[in-house]
């Protein structure tokens, strides 16, 4: 059985009691990427497996753990974990924690992830703000049957990361001589990790950075009509020319280690939000 809006509206009915007013952010956080809001004063946390209906994380760096918490005055809703279509959950169950925002009228998301970099100008520990998306999965989370609660059948996708929190991201990385790349993502289904020969199409089409997630939450968080905003780890480089094997463990060591990076970057961005 596929993700119904009554099993996220039983969620969103468990959560709500919790809630001392309205949530202005949610905040969907990447591989080894769970403790970045380092910042945040958190009022309350739990663990993905006391929700109902909610999936369970089973990739190690995902901590599997919501949070509630405020940060510049602003009330914010963390998912330190996200879930992939690798591990065999459905397009609708990766995008679950998005229409579970949306039924607790969370209007801002943030999404992060870690990601191999195609342009070979980047290099690994770098911050990429997303400027726009290629899905090749596959998969999109619309399909099927339509909800028409959750939002119109055929949405329009020419702005799916908002131009205006890109601009507050701009701006709190000049103010903190952090050096902000901006590019294009693709999502794979993963997971195994590229060929040499599949980095060279990535790079033909406009890629600047690949990964296995993001894109289905993105597309979610659209058909919502919430205002995204994007960003990337750049965790290692993918030079076909002179291809590395890279591991899980190197990804999260990278994505630990620029932590800090990202905690400073997006405490600055919250605090400019209107």
């Amino acid at each position: 059985m596929d993700v119904t809006r009554q099993q996220v509206i039983e969620t969103s009915a468990f959560i709500k009691p919790h809630l001392k007013t309205s949530v202005d952010i949610g905040f969907l956080t990447g591989t080894g990427l769970s403790e970045t809001l380092t910042s945040l004063d958190v009022i309350w946390e739990m663990d993905y497996k006391n929700l109902p209906n909610f999936p369970r994380t089973t990739v190690e760096s995902h901590r599997g753990s919501l949070v509630y918490g405020t940060l510049a005055n602003r009330t914010i809703l963390v998912m330190q974990g996200r879930f992939h279509l690798y591990e065999g959950y459905t397009p609708r169950q990766v995008s679950f924690p998005v229409r579970l925002m949306q039924e607790l009228n969370i209007r801002t998301l943030i999404l992060s992830n870690a990601a191999g970099g195609i342009n070979l100008n980047y290099s690994a520990g770098d911050i990429m703000l997303i400027r726009d998306h290629i899905n090749l999965t596959g998969k999109n989370p619309l399909a099927g049957p339509e909800e028409p609660a959750w939002g119109i059948r055929f949405p329009d996708m020419t702005r799916v990361y908002d131009p205006h929190l890109m601009a507050l991201a701009r701006q709190a990385a000049a103010a903190n001589g952090i050096a902000l790349r901006e590019g294009i993502y693709t999502g794979l289904l993963g997971p195994s990790l590229e060929t040499p020969g599949e980095t060279r199409f990535l790079k033909a089409i406009g890629a600047d950075a690949v990964g296995f997630s993001t894109i289905m939450e993105a597309i979610a968080g659209v058909h919502a009509g919430m205002k995204i905003l994007g960003l990337s780890l750049i965790t290692n480089i993918n030079d076909p020319d002179a291809p590395e094997p890279t591991t899980l463990e190197a990804v999260v060591d990278t994505a630990k280690r620029a932590s800090p990076k990202i905690n400073c970057l997006l405490g600055d961005i919250i605090a400019r939000m209107p």
